[in-house]
């Protein structure tokens, strides 16, 4: 029986060649777009549709394309299946909705994914094929251009010959949870999404995955960013970055202060009632004793804890470091970041108000490092920044990193 993906979900990929079809709605005409890591196509050949069937592993049929993932170029980070409207004014949200499929040569169907939710558009990205490390995955998209075809292939960098278009918005990822959002704060999510995807776009790092961790101090010096919320909105502001990052679009997550603890994953259905239950100083909540954790900072347990987590997951990792000072063991945390720099994960610390933040500040000049893995910037208030350069601080740069990481063979292609 097939697997049936709702929209945002991912799953594995093993078979050498797959089918993509896409039936029921209105009648559509199928094409993929072969893009690189940037989100974009290497030349107008990556466009695959009826006056141009065929690229390197993938080939249009005309009710199917017919992908061989081992034969995709390696500088092709993904493969968008799109569908469009074939008769002009036609709308998918007119229609029932139209179902993708993704079958084996053999005609065994192994994913489902029912594009709910459409409405104006005319042309949808139905699914994705992408790399993961070694392996090839699926995912549902379900995103709608209601602007048109033109918009579509421009955003992705394919020339047209008609009049020139005004530049689409970055496409964004969606994953699940979002449907169980409020109209507000879908308004607010998508915006925030869009203002990470033009950095990636802008660091040629768009369609990255990378597992995204985030380490937030809980110390007693925090307690006014705890009791005024500013805690609580750094998670939410966070929660984007994953969604635009992250494989399942999640946060991992960490409190710390003399010791560490381990919480519940955070998902963006799930994110204010996470930061309610699990952002304390002191009590015991859901079975974690916040007292036992210590009210002063030993950074040194909760850095050795994220680095014992790379060895067995290679994908590049972006460690989000929230604190509001300390770092006083500037030897052992020296000590540590060298070891790190051997390993998949670019470490960005973020400074929370005026504080003494030690060897954080001097990182830029520490040596002995293959790779230069960490970056540091202090905000005296964060709640006064606004998403824009939030997201330039954090995510300036990781692409850097991704790409020295690459060249020294610590992450994979």
């Amino acid at each position: 029986m097939a697997a049936v993906l709702v929209k945002g979900q991912n799953a594995g990929l093993d078979a050498a060649e797959v089918v993509l079809a896409v039936r029921g709605g209105v009648a559509a005409d199928l094409s993929a777009l072969l893009v690189t890591e940037a989100g974009t196509v290497r030349s107008d050949a990556d466009f695959v549709f009826f006056n141009q069937p065929q690229a390197p592993g993938v080939r249009w049929t005309g009710a199917a394309l017919e992908v061989s993932p081992a034969a995709v170029p390696a500088d092709i980070a993904q493969v968008r299946i799109v569908i469009t409207a074939a008769t002009e004014g036609d709308r998918f949200g007119g229609a029932a909705a139209p179902v993708a499929s993704v079958t084996d040569r053999a005609g065994n169907v192994l994913y489902e994914y029912v594009i709910e939710g459409l409405d104006q558009e005319s042309v949808v990205i139905a699914v994705e094929l992408y790399r993961r490390g070694a392996q090839w995955k699926v995912r549902a998209v379900g995103q709608g251009y209601a602007g048109g075809f033109a918009d579509l292939v421009t955003d992705h960098g394919v020339t047209v010959d008609d009049e020139p278009q005004p530049v689409a918005e970055p496409l964004v990822r969606t994953v699940p949870g979002e449907a169980a959002l409020s109209f507000e704060k879908k308004q607010v999510l998508d915006l925030r999404k869009r203002e990470v995807a033009k950095i990636l776009i802008d660091k040629s790092a768009f369609g990255t995955r990378a597992r995204v961790v985030l380490v937030i101090d809980k110390t007693g010096s925090m307690h006014k960013l705890y009791r005024g919320g500013t805690v609580h909105r750094v998670v939410e502001r966070m929660i984007p970055v994953a969604t635009q990052l992250d494989d399942d679009g999640t946060l991992e997550a960490y409190l710390y202060a003399l010791t560490y603890a381990q919480l519940p994953d955070i998902t963006v259905a799930d994110g204010e009632r996470w930061a309610r239950t699990y952002l304390h100083l002191t009590g015991t909540h859901e079975g974690i004793d916040y007292d036992r954790l210590g009210g002063r900072n030993d950074e040194l347990p909760i850095m050795r804890a994220v680095i014992d987590t790379l060895a067995a997951s290679p994908a590049p990792t972006l460690v989000l470091f929230f604190t509001d000072g300390g770092f006083a063991k500037k030897r052992e945390i020296a000590t540590l970041m060298r070891e790190a720099a051997h390993l998949p994960a670019f470490w960005q610390f973020i400074g929370l108000g005026k504080a003494n933040f030690g060897v954080l500040r001097t990182l830029d000049e520490l040596d002995g490092r293959v790779v230069d893995n960490a970056g540091f910037f202090a905000l005296d208030d964060i709640d006064r920044v606004d998403d824009a350069e939030l997201y330039r601080l954090l995510l300036g740069e990781f692409p850097d990193w991704l790409r020295a990481a690459r060249a020294a063979g610590i992450v994979g292609p």
